[in-house]
């Protein structure tokens, strides 16, 4: 009698496979009770071939495993068992329902009513079940905002296990093409995205080596997805999605708004709130700090012009303007709100030493660089006449109210300083979470259309990036926080 091989795969085993483990995470921290008991109402009295939780459990996993289309998690499903059992698909075929006929009887030649077995048909639901599922999702999303409640609910759950989680925030807005081609149809008169536009990002400046102007511009038809996300953790912690033309300036307001209104405990833990130098305005730096008491790390873009069209403009010197233009004095300062004094005597320009910003005045402290670091200063003595007060050993003191200053240029946190700097550098963490929303989750080669749509897609996955951190964090693995792919070790598994 040959023998047989030992069975090494048991189906009671499969909740310990890394990459179930992974999905069971998300299904696990996902807080889904309300969509699942709105599409099941939905739903009503409907067929039940396919019940919601498997359907819903199915698109979470077509996510979680970097699925593009529909299609391709279909063909995962069926050749996937381990990812039918975790889901909640049977495996086996489904019984059809019986067919009931009437048929003369052989024997006696009376009618007689028989019941014939249905066809048997796969488990696995199919593209167009799939299909019809999310333009049901797709359809609450739009009445009710059932997926931002997740992220809502999910920031809040990530505050309560992470106490710093929120203290530094960022902001970065995010080009992602529709699945079209943005031409416009005779006969309609609109394009096969009608929610879509074009945007245009542009970059220009000036040659520090020539002083010539350069101009590049991006352009792509689709739509912006605004993120704000903890910059320390890299984590999203709110979105929202426009068409493509709108301004990040102006929706980033609105978001701000928006989340402090529905997360007051955030306005409380948020230090500061970093962004690049293309949400530079006052109007946004003033309302952080003045309303928030929230430290503003936004670059500064260069918008001073007049200089740089005088027939003597130098581009290797940085242009320097008067801070109080209205009075006699040798205090100066750049375009990125760096503060240097003149020496009466020689001419010569040193940087003010930084002493702190004072909340209570709403002050930038300076100190006369001579007397914080000991220099020799000719002028010195006419600095301090020019003062107006006798300035001691201690030296002269420049306090700059930035409620009275252009407040593009002067924040709490100088530009440039040491601890603008560590903030500032934070915020590259959203290029990463960007770089994560187009390569793990797939929208840099997508099939979606419509705003709809695409809001649910994107909601849905930073949802998981969320519901992953907080699995991690509340199983005790804090160093994966970041990580969408890397397996569950074994040990963890239980």
């Amino acid at each position: 009698m040959a023998a047989t091989q030992p069975i090494l795969f048991n189906w009671q085993d499969i909740d310990i496979l890394p990459d179930m483990k992974r999905l069971g995470q998300v299904l696990k921290y996902l807080p889904d009770e309300d969509i699942i008991k709105a599409l099941e109402h939905k739903r009503g009295r409907g067929r039940n071939d396919y019940p919601v939780v498997a359907m819903w459990n199915a698109v979470i996993a077509g996510i979680v495993f970097q699925h593009r289309s529909i299609e391709g998690l279909v063909r995962e499903m069926l050749r996937n068992p381990a990812l039918l059992h975790v889901c909640g698909f049977d495996s086996l075929p489904m019984q059809g329902k019986p067919v009931t006929r009437v048929r003369a009887s052989k024997e006696t030649g009376l009618s007689e009513i028989i019941s014939i077995p249905g066809k048997a048909r796969d488990s696995i639901p199919r593209c167009w079940n799939f299909y019809r599922f999310l333009g049901n999702l797709i359809e609450l999303e739009e009445q009710q905002g059932l997926v931002q409640g997740m992220i809502k609910t999910l920031r809040e759950q990530l505050m309560l296990a992470l106490p710093d989680f929120g203290q530094h925030l960022g902001y970065d807005g995010k080009a992602i093409q529709s699945h079209s081609t943005g031409y416009i149809k005779r006969e309609t008169g609109l394009s096969s995205d009608p929610d879509a536009d074009w945007g245009k990002h542009e970059t220009h400046g000036i040659d520090s080596k020539t002083g010539k102007e350069w101009n590049k511009v991006k352009s792509w038809f689709g739509y912006g997805v605004h993120v704000i996300a903890d910059t320390h953790y890299e984590i999203p912690v709110a979105f929202h999605l426009t068409p493509a033309s709108h301004s990040e300036v102006v929706e980033l307001d609105g978001m701000l708004d928006a989340l402090f209104e529905q997360t007051p405990a955030l306005t409380d833990r948020c230090e500061d709130f970093s962004a690049d130098r293309g949400l530079d305005s006052g109007k946004l730096k003033a309302k952080l700090w003045d309303e928030h008491q929230i430290r503003p790390l936004i670059d500064i873009r260069e918008m001073w012009r007049e200089e740089k069209k005088m027939p003597d403009y130098d581009p290797s010197k940085t242009i320097t303007r008067a801070l109080n233009p209205d009075r006699h004095d040798n205090i100066i300062h750049t375009e990125k709100g760096q503060v240097f004094c003149v020496c009466p005597q020689t001419g010569e320009q040193r940087a003010l030493a930084f002493h702190g910003f004072e909340s209570d005045r709403d002050t930038l402290k300076y100190r006369c660089p001579a007397a914080a670091y000991g220099l020799d200063c000719a002028g010195r003595e006419t600095c301090s006449k020019n003062a107006g007060i006798n300035v001691g050993d201690f030296g002269r003191v420049i306090r700059i109210d930035i409620t009275k200053q252009n407040r593009r240029l002067f924040t709490p946190t100088p530009h440039g300083s040491p601890s603008w700097k560590r903030g500032y550098n934070r915020r590259s963490a959203l290029e990463r979470i960007n770089n994560r929303i187009d390569n793990n989750f797939g929208f840099e080669d997508h099939f979606i259309r419509g705003h709809a749509n695409m809001t649910t897609r994107v909601g849905l996955a930073l949802a998981i990036m969320m519901a992953l951190a907080l699995g991690h964090v509340v199983e005790g693995r804090p160093e994966q926080i970041r990580s969408l792919v890397k397996p569950i070790p074994y040990s963890d598994t239980g």
